[in-house]
């Protein structure tokens, strides 16, 4: 129903007029499984040469769409693998029901729990419960998509197409950071570049370095957000013998020498908003003695600090003894890079099974029962249990510019189903649409897609990625 003028583009990028005919503007994307560059459709004629499904994969991407599904996927792919016949069915699905599950490691304090996320200015989303490790945002969606006003579904729309793109998407937190996340990448967060995610909570550092500190320093206290460790209380230093020092702690006492809310969150020791550590200590017990040594410490070892009790059995800092910084090093060594991972998550529970089968719930009922794979891009996906097909996939782990958009607003997305002939026909596949491989690799679509494609581009599969057709890619 969109309106383009002679040798203009529509209003989402993807289809021009070209002397009357409809163009897919982006390049049909192919998988190789191999180095071996594959020559561009248009560059020559098919020359006969088996082609089979361990070699290429047609992805959706690019392919075009034949929404509202009225009729047969644009390519409908007959190939072979391990001598078996595979029919795969590729389409661009567009999801208003999608969005974004986003996940930064630090332990830095993001946002409250269901604090909002805004991009420009607008709601796109909102902070959900964290991980280990990590900070979780919940973005897009089709209440913020369509049910909000339209400059909030426009915005909502231009971060998740540039979250699922791979770009850089600067955000604010309600009453929290200010973030900028592109997946696969470092975040930032108010400016500063992320370094690495804690090794553990204060208690499972404690334990993992409990022998190594033995003997080094009296007490070690690792301060974190959700669970401060204390070594001389904790089971790790009791089980080696850990005299005990005195030590109190304020927050919350769990278990001996784990305690949670020593502090607020915050972006300061061990994700909270402590800059002095000491604030955390109340007055030492008589058992304490003058010149007892104290290692404080984060889950990152981002921060550590040396004390020693005075007469008075009052912490003074100290310059960190070299007994103790190869220590500290190890809680670095040990933390993993922090990153930003964006999973693409999807219902593709509509109409877009009619492109596949005459009966739509017998697609949904065969991805159910696992006799059809879906991929995104040629990406693996995870299945939700239960009804419907709602899947996520990682966007790093397909093709460049695998995402588009339409202005209704809503994202679009490539889609394939893969199953076997057999399957594929007793599901009510649309048989008679059935293109071989090697005629969809020339560029050739079926009869039922209204548009044709401009180009094509070929890339090799994600290192350590398993290939869309293998049987242990499910």
């Amino acid at each position: 129903m969109c309106i383009i003028a002679e040798g203009r583009a529509g209003a989402c990028d993807r289809y021009a007029n070209e002397g009357g005919d409809l163009v897919r503007l982006d390049p049909l994307t192919i998988l190789s499984n191999s180095d071996t560059p594959v020559v561009p459709f248009l560059d020559r004629e098919w020359d006969g040469d088996i082609v089979s499904g361990d070699d290429s994969f047609v992805t959706a991407i690019g392919s075009g769409t034949t929404y509202p599904d009225y009729k047969p996927a644009p390519f409908i792919v007959a190939s072979t693998m391990a001598d078996t016949d595979m029919i795969t069915v590729v389409t661009e699905g567009i999801f208003s029901y999608c969005g974004a599950k986003v996940k930064i490691d630090t332990d830095r304090h993001l946002g409250s729990e269901c604090a909002w996320v805004r991009a420009d200015g607008e709601i796109v989303g909102h902070v959900t419960t964290s991980e280990y490790g990590s900070q979780m945002l919940s973005l897009g969606g089709v209440s913020h998509l369509t049910g909000g006003s339209k400059k909030e579904g426009r915005a909502t729309c231009a971060a998740l197409l540039a979250l699922c793109n791979g770009q850089e998407v600067a955000l604010s937190i309600d009453g929290g950071a200010d973030v900028q996340i592109a997946a696969g990448q470092a975040p930032v967060v108010n400016g500063r570049r992320e370094q690495r995610m804690r090794v553990g909570c204060g208690s499972a550092t404690v334990g993992m370095f409990a022998a190594q500190w033995q003997g080094l320093v009296d007490e070690v206290v690792v301060v974190d957000d959700h669970i401060t460790g204390v070594m001389s209380e904790h089971q790790a230093g009791k089980v080696i013998g850990w005299p005990a020092t005195g030590i109190k702690v304020k927050g919350r006492r769990s278990t001996p020498g784990r305690y949670f809310q020593v502090a607020g969150p915050g972006t300061g020791w061990g994700g909270t908003n402590l800059t002095n550590p000491l604030d955390i200590l109340d007055t030492f017990k008589p058992q304490a003695w003058a010149g007892m040594s104290l290692l404080m410490v984060s889950t990152t070892g981002e921060h550590a600090a040396y004390f020693e009790l005075d007469k008075d059995l009052i912490p003074a800092p100290m310059d960190m003894p070299d007994r103790l910084k190869s220590s500290v090093a190890r809680i670095e060594e040990n933390c993993e890079p922090s990153l930003a991972s964006v999973l693409f998550m999807a219902g593709a529970g509509g109409s877009l099974r009619s492109g596949v089968t005459e009966n739509p719930v017998s697609l949904t009922r065969s991805v159910q029962s696992r006799l059809t794979r879906v991929t995104c891009g040629g990406a693996p996906v995870m299945i939700w249990p239960g009804g419907g097909i709602t899947f996520m996939a990682d966007v790093t782990q397909m093709p460049k510019n695998a995402f588009g958009y339409v202005p209704t607003p809503a994202l679009v997305a490539p889609v394939e189903f893969t199953m076997t002939r057999a399957d594929y026909r007793a599901l009510g596949g649309h048989m008679d649409y059935v293109t071989p491989l090697q005629e969809a690799l020339q560029g050739r679509t079926g009869r039922q897609s209204d548009h044709r494609l401009s180009g094509r581009r070929t890339e090799n599969r994600k290192a350590g990625a398993p290939w869309p057709l293998d049987n242990g890619a499910a």
